[in-house]
């Protein structure tokens, strides 16, 4: 297993942000690590959100899960409209989104 660097991190933290803008979605602060003991956590703030992601021995596919849940959560959506912007951002790290009447999408590396 191949774990995340920083800078894995920090570029798929700007493609996430130029995916969000261009669907007129606010754009979490992202940052690491989480100061609480979790692989995620989100903070309100006056200007926005702050999503922290623990990276350390992580691989991409989970860091990559947090910060879109992030995404999604800062913009409070759900249901359909989650699902498609769930699959708009993993779409933009570069991953085969397969949407089906399930409520759950398929994801998979493109190579």
């Amino acid at each position: 297993m191949e774990t995340t660097t920083l800078a894995d991190f920090a570029q798929a933290a700007r493609t996430l942000a130029r995916a969000a803008r261009q669907r007129e979605h606010a754009v979490p602060t992202f940052r690491c690590p989480p100061t609480l003991p979790v692989d995620r956590s989100i903070r309100r703030t006056r200007n926005g959100a702050v999503v922290a992601v623990r990276v350390k021995g992580r691989p991409f596919v989970a860091v990559a899960a947090d910060m879109i849940e992030g995404i999604i959560v800062t913009n409070q959506l759900s249901g359909p409209d989650a699902l498609r912007v769930r699959g708009a951002l993993w779409a933009a790290l570069g991953f085969a989104v397969a949407a089906s009447e399930a409520p759950a999408t398929t994801v998979r590396r493109v190579a």
